[in-house]
């Protein structure tokens, strides 16, 4: 499996991310959560290089991983920053996606056209839904010391960039369904909820990291 870090192909990456290892547990806001709802802030200037930066990735790795998702957006951690992570398989390309960007843009690729797969939320816990999305996208930023960056992807990959950059601007999965097929889903995460909760706690006991306590009821979805 080929394996691109930061978009730039990498020789000998490890299984578990540098980031991970160095990470703490934090815990994942849920729908209805005013932070999930609106455009987040740009990641300033002046926070580019800092250590304040750095840990947050550190923290979103490792949050991302107990939860076993994909791709993690700073509001999905309560912060207030257009920023995501992604460690991403991808077995239709045989490949694997490990990275982060600030300031997410996206460009779709229109010639790419478009699919539909089933997608969730790890501020939706439990169920997922078939979406259509963009076959292909370009996304450009920063990394975290303010270095221009310009990720490319295609099928499962571009989902994932749009689904994550969706977050930083204020938008869920679910806001693109149709009405009825929203109240499912959120009808099912109620009832998956408690089971997701506690399994994240596990996996964080098994890989040693500290686990963080979920209010007993889920905010009011809206």
């Amino acid at each position: 499996m080929r394996t691109f870090v930061q978009g730039v192909e990498t020789a000998d990456y490890p299984e578990v991310p540098p980031e991970t290892e160095r990470g703490k547990v934090l815990r994942v806001t849920e729908v209805g959560e005013d932070v999930l709802h609106r455009r987040n802030a740009e990641v300033p200037e002046e926070m580019f290089g800092s250590d304040e930066l750095r840990t947050l990735v550190d923290d979103m790795f490792a949050t991302m991983a107990v939860a076993e998702g994909v791709g993690l957006a700073a509001n999905q951690v309560g912060v207030d920053l257009r920023l995501f992570v992604y460690d991403l398989p991808d077995s239709d390309n045989d490949s694997r996606h490990v990275g982060h960007i600030c300031n997410p843009v996206v460009e779709v690729l229109l010639e790419a056209g478009t699919n539909e797969h089933e997608e969730g939320c790890l501020s939706v816990p439990g169920p997922g839904a078939e979406l259509y999305r963009p076959s292909g996208v370009v996304v450009t930023g920063f990394d975290i010391e303010g270095t221009p960056l310009r990720l490319e992807g295609s099928g499962y990959f571009a989902r994932c960039l749009q689904h994550e950059t969706d977050h930083t601007n204020g938008r869920l999965y679910i806001d693109l369904l149709a009405k009825r097929e929203r109240k499912r889903v959120l009808a099912e995460m109620l009832e998956l909820r408690d089971k997701v909760v506690r399994r994240r706690t596990r996996l964080a006991e098994q890989m040693g990291l500290e686990p963080v306590t979920y209010p007993a009821e889920p905010p009011l979805a809206r």
